[in-house]
């Protein structure tokens, strides 16, 4: 039985690995792509702000149908789903296949992830067996996102762009085989109220609006008609959405559970996250090989001892501060160390100084990020009864790459900008970094309105 608990928690890390090895891997890559294809870096980017976008917006669907169908149907879907679609991508003769393929693969990830996760929490029954199993996948998702940094590069480099999606298919293929061999078919749910699917789509589709218009903003100066019919999309949907949650029966998401002063706090901070970390690597990456000339294999190196360090942090270090002292308290430190390591690459695109780079990326990928995730996700589900953890876990990861999408959006519209005003690179990634340190600033308001309000209650309780 240990053994095979053992196999089936690998199981569910290679998912995990997967997943952060794919997303991580894109950003060194996409320079290679953009070449390939003739692209503009605005379009380029958008291979990661779909990929997010329908990740974050299907995955709470993704975890109700592994309550209805199944947990091993929808995670070997998912696998299957993730195979069909990294072999597509590296088959793709044109950006329009690359982007579809690109589009679907997050579907497939988002079927995978919350299956992967009720997997491990059903198989280990124990809280201690449990904790130890979770905390394992989180190390892979370290583990994963420092090889898709680092391997991304090398392998990009020497065999070509195609190959950071054809690594995905041994490792799925191994995963596929064994799921289907361990893993045993669960009991189905039978609801007699099915959930509201219909929601979750709505709400991706409003998400996916907001970043096209978000985008297309400079094209859009001059067409007001579309201006309004593409507003008018976005704010009847969310406005139906959120009527449509309010009063279903069996809502997709319960908007009663978030009312808690630190989970809205926890959710918009992870939002912001999320538009902040994965515009940075995307900043880093194009500063890295079209600024400094280096090649994908190099900057890839240079990111790879950062993503062990962060790994190690979460594992080691995190653990002691949480016992020491409150979360917001981490959680304000995590985003210091974020706001910092964006100010030491301003710093060093501006005076040209590489041991300030070092640092930045220290402080951001190191120990900014191993800090502030963890932190801001226990916030935002401290106050969440037991049995709706997974529902507002759900919440807090969609709402984290729902801020990704943004947040690339964004900084696709100032590369567009900068070609209607022309600038240097420097000067464009430059200012690219100054929203992330609005991102960064913007987290850490929050953060510090709720700490001088915990402040206050103190000072209530002791009069």
């Amino acid at each position: 039985m240990k053994n095979k608990n053992s196999i089936i928690l690998f199981i569910a890390c290679s998912a995990v690995f997967l997943e952060a090895l794919d997303l991580a891997i894109m950003n060194l890559a996409l320079p290679l792509i953009q070449k390939h294809f003739h692209l503009k870096e605005e379009q380029s980017q958008w291979l990661q702000t779909i990929y997010v976008l329908l990740y974050g917006g299907f995955l709470i669907i993704g975890g109700k149908l592994a309550d209805i169908w199944g947990r091993k149907k929808v995670f070997m879907s998912g696998a299957l789903l993730f195979l069909i679609t990294s072999i597509g991508a590296g088959k793709a003769n044109s950006f329009e296949f690359l982007f579809f393929f690109r589009a679907i693969q997050g579907l497939g990830a988002a079927l995978l992830m919350p299956s992967a996760m009720a997997i491990i929490t059903n198989t280990f029954v124990t809280e201690a067996a449990r904790s130890k199993a979770l905390g394992i996948f989180s190390s892979f998702a370290a583990i994963g996102s420092g090889c898709g940094l680092s391997l991304g590069g090398i392998i990009a480099s020497s065999l070509g762009w195609q190959w950071i999606f054809f690594i995905n298919v041994p490792i799925i293929s191994m995963s596929l085989i064994l799921a289907f061999i361990i893993l045993e078919s669960d009991t189905q749910t039978t609801d007699t109220i099915p959930p509201d699917f219909l929601s979750g789509i709505i709400l991706s589709f409003c998400i996916v609006l907001l970043s096209y218009f978000i985008h297309a903003i400079p094209t859009l100066i001059y067409k007001p008609i579309q201006v309004i019919v593409l507003l008018s999309l976005i704010t009847l949907s969310l406005v139906y959405f959120i009527k449509r949650s309010r009063h279903h029966k069996n809502p997709l998401i319960n908007f009663a559970l978030l009312k808690g002063r630190n989970v809205q706090i926890g959710n918009k901070a992870i939002f912001l996250l999320g538009s902040f970390f994965l515009s940075y690597l995307l900043v880093l990456s194009f500063y890295l090989q079209e600024i400094l000339g280096f090649s994908a294999a190099k900057a890839g190196l240079l990111l790879f001892p950062f993503s062990v360090g962060s790994a190690l942090i979460s594992r080691f270090l995190l653990p002691c501060l949480i016992k020491r002292f409150k979360i917001i308290r981490i959680a304000r430190l995590g985003m210091s160390l974020m706001f910092f390591g964006a100010l030491l690459l301003i710093v060093s695109m501006h005076y040209h100084l590489f041991v300030y780079l070092v640092f930045s990326i220290a402080c951001v990928t190191g120990a900014g990020m191993a800090i502030s995730i963890p932190s801001l996700t226990v916030m935002a589900l401290n106050q969440i009864p037991v049995d709706h953890q997974g529902v507002a876990s759900g919440v807090n990861t969609t709402s984290y790459f729902f801020g990704s999408g943004i947040g690339l959006s964004l900084i696709s519209l100032i590369m567009q900008l900068n070609t209607i005003f022309p600038s240097t690179k420097k000067q464009l990634i430059a200012s690219m970094t100054l929203l992330l340190l609005l991102a960064a600033l913007a987290v850490l308001y929050l953060l510090k309105k709720d700490f001088a309000q915990d402040r206050e209650t103190d000072r209530l309780r002791k009069v």
